[in-house]
């Protein structure tokens, strides 16, 4: 006996391709969404990693500026003591300022130059006198700036003529204000190896 198929072949194929078809885009859907989520975890993983290494990095910088701080305030304290300390260095130098400059004024007063007051007011002192002529002031300023080792930059203030005495016994004169700078050991020191230096390089 002859049996005769009469199922059409063709939509049989048709009906295998597209679930063949179907099968395998689910199953290529399922690989993509394995690889996603495994890349996925992976770049987590990584990103996990890259926030611990900034926050510790974030840690030892914060560390790093406390460190900075503390140098900072240490160096504060530090600058603070070289100045009381050369305060006092300075005060124990001051005290025989004046006897190096009471000795300097007698030597370097010329004749016919009286001082009648001096002052100081800081680092710099005031001299009132009387001088026989204009040249004998302008004389002692030249001196002052150039021989003396105590005092620098002289100014004249003022000068003009008055009258000493009365009657036989007056005397025209010029009275005269300079203020001078005065230098304290540690500066006459520096500026005295300075000019050695000078001195040597100039050979």
């Amino acid at each position: 006996m002859i049996k005769i198929n009469l199922l059409p072949h063709r939509e049989e194929k048709r009906k295998q391709l597209k679930n063949d078809f179907y099968s395998l885009l689910l199953f290529s859907a399922i690989v993509g969404a394995l690889i996603v989520v495994v890349v996925g975890a992976y770049y987590g993983r990584q990103l996990a990693a890259q926030t611990e290494r900034n926050e510790f990095i974030k840690k030892e910088n914060g560390k790093l500026d406390e460190k900075i701080i503390e140098i900072a305030s240490l160096r504060q304290e530090i600058d603070a003591l070289k100045a009381r300390q050369q305060a006092v260095e300075d005060l124990q130098g001051d005290r025989n300022q004046p006897v190096f400059l009471l000795d300097e004024l007698v030597k370097l007063t010329p004749e016919g130059v009286y001082l009648r007051s001096l002052k100081q007011e800081g680092q710099r002192i005031l001299l009132i006198g009387f001088a026989q002529s204009q040249d004998r002031v302008a004389e002692y300023i030249r001196d002052l700036g150039a021989k003396s080792d105590w005092m620098y930059k002289p100014e004249l203030v003022n000068i003009h003529s008055t009258t000493l005495g009365q009657g036989r016994d007056a005397k025209k004169v010029f009275e005269f204000t300079i203020n001078v700078g005065i230098k304290r050991p540690r500066e006459k020191e520096e500026s005295g190896s300075q000019a050695s230096d000078a001195g040597k390089k100039s050979k």
